[in-house]
């Protein structure tokens, strides 16, 4: 399969316009370097993780950069985190080179206090997600959107296996002090089995016989590298008593499929986890979308203490506010959109817009109201929308 186009190309072009310098951060293995190359073919290309690379950087800094040419792509640059200072002298030697340093990394969190300090007002970050459906159709709730998965389904267990593996010994111990990897592993299951649950820390940490604090180092691990989506509660009050604790789901649902021991279709439709990989599958899509476009990363959710739940609430601006329930079906019902109504009438400081995100195929389900004030759509034909 040759590339596929990322929907944040455009972003990125923009943003070369306007600053000296670019930052892609992701999850590993999303296809940061890819689009990078893609979008830049003439830029010269270097590596930060071959341990003799990162040794000259440290050694010789500035010798380093004298050898560059740009625009250049600086993969992994978190790696050598002290390099930023001396980008930023070049940058400001030449006021007005815009798009001449174009930069990637996994580990959102100590590189962003990198930036933070060396590049402040200079740099545009950016992030990417695996392939959303709107980038192609071989993006599911099974496989989830991990390029490689994407192309070669048939290693989809060894690729899962080696990832984690990866993930664990590189970006974990990188950015945390974890000791006992086996356990953060059973830790990575344990999430997987409350995937879309309201986060309770302590029915983490009892089963793993950890602390509390523990488990917010390690759900923090996990945001930071883009594991992780954090959804929390919409914080308005609607007259209503409301559950004020995030929901978290996996960014990526293949990855929770392979956590959960799940690997075909048929076990995944009989599983009890069903509906709830769909939910975390359009999650995991809006957030792609939000990041594709260049737009704030705004995700909600709704429940109060009598029950009345809502999965998703999305801010569209002056005062609109669009109410999704996501389900795992082909065939929306009229009840299936109740809460959607409940929530709807509550509201009076917002309009609102009711949809409800079905699973039916996006070439023949276009959308159709499903009761009154709510529409039925399917999910590619949703995102094109928002």
């Amino acid at each position: 399969m040759s590339y596929i186009p990322r929907a944040a190309a455009e972003q990125i072009r923009k943003a070369t316009h306007h600053f000296p310098a670019v930052l892609l951060t992701g999850p590993r293995q999303c296809g940061k370097t890819t689009l990078l190359r893609h979008v830049f073919p003439k830029a010269n290309y270097i590596l930060l993780e071959d341990p003799d690379v990162i040794a000259r950087v440290n050694s010789d800094p500035r010798g380093f950069l004298d050898d560059l040419k740009t625009p250049v792509i600086l993969d992994e640059i978190q790696n050598t985190p002290a390099l930023l200072g001396y980008i930023r002298t070049r940058i400001d030697s030449v006021p007005g080179r815009k798009g001449q340093w174009l930069l990637t990394g996994s580990q959102e969190a100590p590189l962003m206090q990198g930036v933070s300090e060396s590049m402040a007002g200079r740099v545009a970050v950016l992030q990417l997600y695996p392939l959303s459906i709107l980038e192609t159709e071989k993006v599911s709730v099974l496989r989830g959107g991990y390029p490689y998965i994407v192309k070669n389904p048939a290693v989809t267990d060894i690729w899962f296996r080696s990832y984690i593996q990866t993930y664990l010994e590189r970006d974990v111990r990188a950015i945390t002090a974890i000791k006992d990897l086996s356990t953060f592993r059973r830790f990575m299951a344990l999430l997987a089995s409350r995937h879309g649950s309201i986060l309770n820390k302590t029915d983490l940490a009892a089963p793993l016989g950890v602390s509390v604090p523990t488990i917010s180092s390690w759900l923090n691990v996990l945001e930071m590298t883009g594991q992780i989506i954090v959804v929390p509660p919409f914080y308005e009050n609607f007259g209503k008593r409301l559950i004020k604790s995030p929901r978290l789901y996996f960014t990526d649902s293949g990855l929770v499929c392979h956590l959960l021991g799940i690997d075909n279709v048929t076990s995944m439709r009989k599983s009890p986890f069903h509906g709830i990989l769909f939910e975390g599958f359009v999650a995991g899509e809006i957030i792609k979308h939000q990041a594709n476009t260049g737009k704030r990363k705004e995700l909600y959710y709704f429940r109060d203490q009598q029950g009345l739940e809502v999965d998703f609430v999305i801010p569209q601006g002056a005062g609109v506010l669009l109410l999704v329930e996501a389900k795992a079906t082909k065939t929306p019902k009229p009840s299936m959109a109740q809460p959607l109504g409940r929530l709807a009438r509550a509201i009076d400081r917002y309009q609102t817009r009711s949809v409800l995100v079905h699973s039916g195929s996006s070439k023949t389900d276009a959308g159709s109201a499903i009761s009154p004030g709510a529409s039925a759509v399917s999910l590619a034909s949703f995102l094109e929308e928002i």
